[in-house]
């Protein structure tokens, strides 16, 4: 009968936790800990981080939970690589038990761990648990991993009676829990950080506020489809950092998708599966971390001009839509994925600016960064990507606005300064004359600023560039 400690990380849940279940089915007692990890932590700009408050909270709900189950939860401030064969040591336990990551500085991070706990006698075991496939479990018939989205999720259809999906059990083996005395949570401020607005926006937290989001979305499940790409509705599901952090299952989440069988619940298990393509693209394809999947499209050439990165980063390039999803992005850590398409696209094929210098905005800035999905993303509006748009794909701001928020009513939330605008100027408001200014009392530039760049000038060029790195290929 082995002693065991879990090791949680992005799987912030007691409930369908496939690591922690395996753990407990070893049927020795089993420790657990969580590491805020200063690698990470000391290395974000901000000490106002919502990211952070909300692990914090869900750390402190987590300890409640395994408490009610008998158990309970180390919770350490320090380097993860080092802390953990620290504790696994003075535990006395013989493995290592956590769920698997697949980014590369993780893999990194993992497989030191695993090589210092060896060194004592301490076996690491990981676990499938925050996707449905993961690594090389679907390839193409050539045996290669999958590069294309819809073949991708057609084998992923095509195998999901191979992928366990049920349930990882846990209240029947609460048992084995092993009830240490620890010491209590730090502090945020002990960490060096405070706490944000992240509760005005909203956000709950925990597995308690994960249910809470997905019972919401649940009744409007079968709406997705009709209402997801419009920003200013309530048509997306807002799980999307309770993915990030594991506060509830992907099975769970495909198990509703599944059963409910709507075309709005097929058409957000796509997403699912997206999320999904992207984990085994950044683990197979581990350059597209740092640079462009299609190799060809290292050589495209990008401007550095930081007043237009500032100006789109602060949400003030004069197209509405775009600098209303900027600004929701600064106020609340969220935006509506059309409107990351949009605002990428502007980014990179309207001002020419490097695509990697958005994604690192985004990946301060997002509540549910991921570093799979946000490189994915990215390197589909840059057209630099595995399954990209094609290149000549390039994204109207104009047009965009005037299909998805006809009314202009998520660009009034977020630019206020245009809420007297009539919904023939809310998209374009250069095109009022002085004297339209004057009627609804906004003056440009005075009040928002004129366009950075004129679209159809920066079409051309970004169709330019593009093509000539393509007639080097």
């Amino acid at each position: 009968m082995q002693k065991t400690l879990f090791w949680f990380r992005r799987d912030l849940r007691a409930y369908d936790n496939a690591g922690l279940s395996a753990a407990l089915s070893e049927g020795g007692p089993v420790h657990c800990v969580f590491v805020f990890d200063r690698e990470i932590l000391d290395a974000l700009p901000s000490r106002s981080d919502r990211r952070v408050e909300f692990i914090w909270h869900c750390v402190t709900s987590l300890a409640l939970e395994l408490q009610e189950l008998g158990g309970s939860l180390h919770v350490l401030y320090g380097k993860a690589r080092e802390e953990i064969p620290v504790l696994a040591q003075r535990l006395g336990v013989s493995a290592v038990y956590c769920n698997r990551d697949y980014e590369p500085l993780a893999l990194n991070r993992d497989a030191e761990v695993a090589e210092i706990l060896a060194l004592r006698g301490i076996r690491f075991v990981d676990f499938k648990d925050q996707v449905v496939f993961e690594k090389t479990e679907l390839l193409t018939q050539a045996g290669k991993p999958f590069t294309v989205f819809t073949p991708y999720k057609n084998a992923w259809l095509k195998q999901l009676h191979a992928a366990r999906l049920e349930a990882w059990p846990v209240d029947s083996l609460a048992q084995y829990f092993a009830g240490d005395d620890v010491a209590t949570i730090p502090e945020l401020v002990e960490m060096g950080f405070e706490f944000t607005n992240l509760r005005q926006m909203g956000f709950v937290t925990g597995t308690s506020g994960a249910q809470q989001v997905l019972s919401d979305f649940l009744d409007r499940m079968d709406h997705y489809r009709a209402l997801r790409d419009f920003p200013g509705k309530k048509g997306v599901s807002y799980l999307s950092i309770h993915q990030r952090f594991g506060t509830i299952s992907i099975r769970e989440l495909a198990r509703h998708a599944i059963a409910n069988g709507s075309e709005g619940a097929q058409s957000w298990l796509s997403e699912l599966i997206w999320r999904d393509f992207y984990f085994q693209i950044i683990f197979n394809f581990p350059h597209a971390a740092s640079g462009a999947f299609k190799r060809e499209y290292a050589a495209l050439q990008f401007d550095q001009d930081t007043d237009l990165l500032r100006a789109w980063q602060q949400g003030k390039t004069g197209y509405p839509l775009v600098d209303a999803a900027m600004r929701q992005l600064l106020q609340t850590g969220f935006m509506h994925n059309r409107l990351r398409m949009v605002a990428a696209s502007f980014l990179v094929k309207d001002l020419m600016i490097d695509w990697r210098e958005g994604e690192r905005w985004f990946a301060l800035q997002l509540n549910d960064f991921d570093l799979a999905a946000n490189n994915g993303g990215w390197q589909w509006a840059a057209s630099t990507g595995c399954d990209a748009q094609p290149y000549f794909r390039i994204f109207n701001p104009v047009s965009q606005s005037e299909k998805f928020d006809p009314d202009g009513t998520f660009i009034r939330r977020y630019i206020p300064e245009l809420k007297t605008v009539p919904n023939k100027f809310i998209h374009a408001p250069w095109r009022m004359s002085a004297a339209e200014q004057s009627d609804c009392g906004v003056g440009l530039p005075r009040d928002y600023p004129l366009p950075i760049v004129d679209h159809a000038e920066a079409r051309e060029r970004a169709l330019a560039r593009y093509k000539a790195v393509r007639a080097l290929a």
